[in-house]
């Protein structure tokens, strides 16, 4: 029988502006967007009261992560000044810079499992790793 999992899941919404670099379109161009961060957190044991998370730690936790956009500029925000800014790269930085705050703050029993990023209501990409 497979180990029991609880998840959670918290967005966080911001606006900013990015261009892609090297895309060859409209996209190149600069352009923003109400970003939505939608963050999953994942444990197979509970907290002592019955949480994987309260939802306003992961909220405080996604929303820091965040103010580093919020109405800027995501291509002069390290370390997307290097790398393109693409919904995937987005993700993929969410996913890590999640995992690193969780893993001080609950040492190890709570992990990200997965980062959906809107551009748009039409428009997500996804991070997770197998």
């Amino acid at each position: 029988m497979a180990a029991p999992v609880f998840e959670i899941a918290k967005d966080f919404v911001f606006s900013a502006a990015h261009q892609i670099r090297f895309h060859g379109g409209k996209c190149e161009r600069l352009h923003g967007h109400n970003w939505r961060i939608r963050v999953h957190a994942r444990a197979s044991e509970l907290n002592r009261i019955g949480m994987v998370l309260d939802f306003a730690e992961l909220q405080k936790l996604v929303a820091e992560i965040g103010s580093r956009f919020d109405h800027r500029n995501v291509n002069e925000v390290p370390p997307f000044d290097r790398e393109n800014t693409t919904a995937e790269l987005l993700a993929r930085f969410f996913y890590a810079e999640a995992n690193r705050a969780l893993a001080e703050q609950e040492g190890g029993r709570v992990r990200v499992s997965r980062v959906e990023v809107w551009e748009n209501e039409g428009s997500l990409a996804v991070y997770r790793e197998e």
